[in-house]
């Protein structure tokens, strides 16, 4: 069995691998199509014990496996979940770390739970078996939990797009923090994409107006991050080994870029400068990434045809970039 695993990455990435030295540098790497009937994956996250991605549903609320054969295994189905957003696998616990909502576009939405729904989930990484559901709807009005990342200790942080909240869940699965602030407060989908940085801050993006910022959940002190251009449809962020973000943009909701492009800071992210953007981006409107062994994936759900109604897509693209 493990001897199967490790065969996954060489097989599913092989042709993504292919031809990053002769790709020119305003494109991206090669694709590969995966085959998911009316998936619709908006996060993806890597395993490394399984050797490859895991990718959530926002039409199904589950995650599943991307197979060497290029398609899809369910990994975790849980009826508590409408939708599937972002995901974060916790390899040191064996937990995977999922947020949930409903923007109205999973077959198990209701009157009752669009944009009311907002929740952490928190599943057995072997198994995909239930250890806890977080329900993140604090406050009145709408919430919409959206992105999640994890520091080396096992508390997760997470964003709420509609309610202008960050959070902080620790391993134990209770809230030990949440920050809000007039900064955060947006017309259209607000915050989503958000890292941890090990120098102990989180970095997270506003989707609509493209403003980065840099947040420190123990004292809840938010800085702007002085960019060259906003990142507006800021989407997926990455941080990288080296130091530098990856901004993944698209224009599902407001008229961003469809690009993938990296930032580097000299001022520990007080401000940056955009070092490489490819765009458009060949696949359509990406969402998010995630860093690999063979590098940086790009996930491109078409989460477009969902929003138009659509539910006959089939396939789901990771291109290296």
């Amino acid at each position: 069995m493990r001897l199967r695993q490790r065969l996954v990455l060489p097989v599913l990435l092989a042709t993504v691998v292919a031809g990053i030295g002769t790709a020119p540098a305003e494109a991206g790497g090669a694709s590969v199509e995966v085959t998911a009937p009316s998936l619709y994956p908006e996060g993806v996250a890597w395993d490394p014990g399984r050797q490859t991605a895991l990718v959530g549903s926002v039409r199904f609320g589950t995650v599943a496996v991307v197979q060497r054969d290029r398609t899809v295994r369910t990994l975790v189905s849980d009826p508590g979940m409408v939708s599937v957003f972002g995901i974060a696998v916790d390899a040191a616990r064996g937990r995977i770390l999922v947020t949930y909502g409903d923007l109205g576009l999973g077959e198990r939405s209701t009157p009752s739970t669009v944009n009311h729904q907002s929740g952490l989930g928190i599943f057995d990484l072997r198994t995909g078996k239930r250890i806890a559901l977080v329900d993140l709807a604090v406050g009145g009005g709408e919430h919409a939990a959206n992105d999640v990342a994890v520091d080396p200790r096992g508390n997760a942080y997470v964003t709420d797009t509609v309610g202008d909240a960050l959070f902080r869940v620790d391993p134990r699965g209770r809230i030990t923090a949440r920050v809000t602030s007039p900064e955060f407060a947006s017309e259209g989908f607000g915050l989503n994409g958000i890292v941890w940085h090990p120098d102990g801050y989180l970095l997270t993006v506003l989707y609509a107006s493209g403003w980065l910022f840099k947040v420190d959940m123990d004292s809840g002190k938010i800085g702007a991050v002085a960019l060259e251009r906003p990142l507006i449809g800021g989407d997926g962020l990455v941080l990288r080994r080296d130091g530098s973000l990856v901004s993944v943009t698209n224009d599902l909701g407001t008229p961003g870029l469809k690009a993938v492009r990296v930032l580097t800071s000299a001022d520990h992210w007080r401000s940056a400068g955009e070092r490489r953007i490819v765009t458009p981006w060949p696949d359509g409107k990406p969402t998010t990434a995630a860093e690999t062994p063979a590098g940086l994936v790009v996930l491109t759900g078409h989460l477009d045809a969902l929003l138009a109604g659509d539910t006959s897509v089939r396939e789901f693209a990771l291109r290296r970039f």
